[in-house]
């Protein structure tokens, strides 16, 4: 059976190796991106009625300035970033049926008109939102400048990639291509249809767009010989 590839920072690596174990898969980490807070200037909460989460590292590099929204919903995409946000102290959490467009669905059913959406710097915002937004970067994600030795390992063994973004997708085909290795070689799975951009060798999508639901549509790769 093919290995993954966990191409996530910590500590969502981790997690996914755990996940990988669990299911009898072999996993190798190589991150190709390192993520750290960024100074950002925290708006007055009485002017939100939501805050809007797309990636948990809003809520892990967010800082304390992140008490004063407590009291406000959190929309978050995919229950891991829920986890994280409910762990971090917010009582009301809830997630829409799929992706971002999907979250911004639920959003406007619920009457939210002023969310604050806290995000990564190279996040993008979605288009034709129903209500204005306002942005605060909090974390940046900076990708690493050659792939790594032990994703080129992996994927000398067959491994299966596992792709967490629409970013992570054009960064490791970039990194491909430069380190000589067609992405037309190389097998994924993506963790929405957005994220797999490109062209590759065979990809699988997640049905959700979580973790573990990422980790069984790789596996349906690692099945096939």
């Amino acid at each position: 059976m093919r290995p993954v590839l966990v191409l996530r920072p910590e500590p969502g690596a981790g997690t996914t190796l755990a996940r990988a174990t669990d299911l009898g898969l072999a996993a190798i980490a190589a991150p190709i991106f390192a993520v750290a807070p960024v100074p950002w200037d925290a708006p007055d909460p009485a002017r939100h009625d939501a805050l809007m989460i797309t990636s948990a590292n809003a809520i892990r590099h967010g800082g304390p300035a992140l008490q004063a929204y407590r009291h406000l919903p959190v929309y978050a995409v995919g229950r891991e970033t829920a986890a994280v946000a409910r762990t971090a102290g917010f009582a009301d959490v809830r997630t829409g049926a799929g992706d971002v467009v999907a979250l911004v669905r639920q959003m406007a059913q619920d009457h939210v008109v002023r969310p604050l959406h806290l995000s990564g710097a190279q996040i993008r915002e979605p288009a034709d939102l129903p209500f204005p937004v306002v942005r605060r970067i909090v974390y940046a994600a900076d990708p690493v400048a050659l792939l790594p030795e032990a994703a080129r390992a992996a994927l000398d063994d067959q491994a299966v990639a596992l792709i967490h973004s629409p970013r992570a997708s054009q960064v490791f085909a970039r990194l491909l291509a430069a380190a000589g290795i067609s992405p037309e070689s190389v097998r994924i799975a993506a963790i929405s249809q957005s994220a797999a951009t490109g062209t590759w060798a065979d990809v699988a999508i997640a049905e959700t767009p979580e973790d573990a639901a990422l980790l069984a549509a790789a596996l349906t790769l690692c099945e096939k010989g």
